[in-house]
């Protein structure tokens, strides 16, 4: 049977977050891939799985556990993958409370992110749409705001077109990676210069979610623009402006919370831009 370790709902004091990916979660690894995937040599993947993992943190660790992966898995990126989405326990149906236990899927983002992007791994093949398959599935489960990066660092156009595409998908995890994940400071992740320097690009993502029927969503387009107003204040300023104009109470709040950083730095246009969205 497929199933997820147990995890704390929070960030416990005293407690390393890095625990959530420990003995326990690599044993339901081990067993949600075998129970899909019969000649996994579950004894072999936990020696190396486990290996070494004491001093690791939470990143590390799912990278670590990746690599233990590939080692039992078939060579092909694309048949490896197909196994790691059999074993997928079913997508959320919550969006908030989900607690710490999604982690759990932390190894199967970095299998993605160091395996999916080129085609050396896939016996020379393309293996972008079964990457954007995967990280499409995963995201239902836990997130794939992290793996994405690398595919729009390296096809930029080409993932964000299928991002635009998410945007009106029925599964609010979908439609939240969309603004996550393209998100240029998210933290935890690597950086994505491009939307460092230029923003625009994302901006038609942000305009199509603002008024998303869930918080969970509208959260992470207000985190969003609070990224881009650390480089481009004036850019969002510009949009928070423009969406006041006959805006909900929700697109207010979103307003609201994506001038947080340049309020607190007493910016006299933010202060009035949060004033006005009250």
């Amino acid at each position: 049977m497929l199933r997820i370790p147990e995890a704390p709902k929070s960030i416990q004091k005293g407690v390393p977050l890095k625990n959530v990916l420990g003995l326990e979660a690599i044993d339901c690894l081990a067993q949600n891939i075998s129970y899909v995937y019969p000649e996994f040599n579950v004894q072999e993947f936990k020696t190396i799985a486990t290996d070494n993992l004491e001093p690791l943190g939470i990143n590390d660790r799912g990278l670590h556990i990746a690599r233990a992966l590939r080692e039992h898995l078939p060579k092909k990126y694309e048949n490896a993958i197909n196994i790691i989405l059999a074993s997928l326990t079913p997508p959320n149906t919550e969006t908030e409370g989900l607690g710490l236990a999604v982690l759990f899927y932390h190894p199967h983002s970095y299998f993605i992110a160091e395996y999916g992007v080129d085609e050396k791994y896939n016996e020379g093949e393309d293996p972008f749409e079964i990457s954007m398959k995967a990280q499409y599935e995963l995201t239902k489960r836990s997130t794939s705001e992290f793996s994405i990066r690398p595919f729009l660092n390296q096809y930029q156009d080409r993932t964000l077109s299928r991002i635009k595409e998410w945007v009106f998908d029925p599964d609010p995890h979908v439609r939240r990676l969309c603004s996550e994940g393209t998100r240029s400071r998210l933290p935890w992740a690597p950086r994505i210069p491009a939307f460092i320097n230029d923003p625009s690009p994302v901006l038609p993502i942000l305009e199509a979610l603002k008024n998303d029927e869930v918080l969970y969503v509208r959260r992470s387009v207000a985190n969003h623009l609070g990224d881009i107003a650390k480089d481009h204040p004036e850019i969002v300023f510009g949009i928070c402006e423009r969406w006041l104009t006959g805006a909900t109470k929700d697109v207010k709040w979103v307003i609201r919370h994506a001038l947080r950083y340049p309020a607190k730095k007493q910016n006299k246009i933010a202060l009035q831009i949060r004033a006005a969205a009250k």
